[in-house]
């Protein structure tokens, strides 16, 4: 049993995660002949019959066209669950990478042909004869925390006009960020999914929101830039906090911040990563 890596092994773990990273934000065609191969290997890995017939879809939407024109009993929301995620398959694959390489742990030989697959392909569905490939997304924008985002058009974009949008991490309607006039705080505030919700209310600003809701004043400070902590009802949420404050910009702002929060300076503090007793006003803001 291995219960520790050696130096050398750790100094190497950077170049897997470099490695793994880039397949799985590749936005390049794929290879199709690869792909068949790996696909092939993969079978062959499982004890399957390798299989004949291999179609290439621009975008998940056409492969679901694809199949069902193969097999009309199939349901889109079944060919959809159904998708391998090909080089999306990454963030698993190079921990079977490295442990196989520099560890030389066994019988990992199986993953082979979807390791392959993950560096010539994108997604992917697999049937006893059929196999329908996926070219890669054009477009793959994120934000600093790794997560999809994009506030002025498609977060993932395919070469069809298929896309997602996506803010923060949660996928949200199209409209909301290619029509913004279209979303408004009556609509954000009666959104159904909570995650969404949020997120309309991010993309609208929560000055705006808390503009069409009753506001309580918890602590107003003297310094306009250390602002004033109101508390608000939200619908389905309950009592939410927020601090509207002025910026070095001189605009205004309102930043969610804990319901603990007891004063303005408190919660001025939290945005910064301090708290009231150590922090240190800035003396210039941005």
């Amino acid at each position: 049993m291995i219960t520790k890596l050696t130096k050398k092994q750790k100094s190497l773990m950077p170049q897997y995660v470099d490695k793994w990273i880039n397949v799985g934000m590749c936005t390049g065609p794929i290879d199709v002949e690869k792909s068949k191969v790996a696909i092939c290997k993969a079978y062959e890995l499982a004890g399957l019959k390798k299989p004949s017939q291999f179609y290439v879809a621009n975008s998940p939407i056409h492969a679901i066209k694809i199949i069902q024109s193969l097999d009309s009993t199939l349901s889109a929301e079944e060919i959809f669950h159904n998708m391998i995620y090909g080089n999306h398959e990454a963030y698993w694959l190079s921990y079977i990478d490295f442990f196989k390489t520099e560890m030389g742990i066994k019988n990992l030989e199986k993953v082979d042909g979807l390791m392959d697959l993950a560096e010539h392909c994108g997604w992917l569905n697999v049937y006893e004869d059929v196999v329908v490939f996926q070219e890669r997304p054009n477009r793959i924008i994120m934000d600093d925390q790794k997560r999809l985002h994009c506030q002025d058009g498609a977060a993932i974009l395919f070469e069809d006009g298929f896309a997602i949008h996506a803010w923060h991490g949660v996928r949200i309607p199209s409209e909301w960020i290619e029509n913004k006039k279209a979303l408004t705080p009556e609509i954000a505030l009666k959104w159904d999914n909570i995650e969404q919700r949020r997120a309309a209310c991010e993309i609208l600003g929560w000055a705006n929101i808390l503009s069409s809701l009753k506001m309580k004043v918890i602590d107003a400070d003297n310094d306009p830039e250390i602002g004033v902590l109101i508390e608000c009802d939200i619908p389905d949420s309950g009592k939410e906090r927020f601090l509207r404050v002025l910026c070095g910009t001189k605009r205004e702002f309102a930043l969610p911040v804990p319901r603990e929060m007891k004063t303005a300076l408190e919660a001025n503090a939290w945005t910064f990563g301090f708290d009231a007793d150590t922090f240190i006003k800035p003396e210039i803001r941005t």
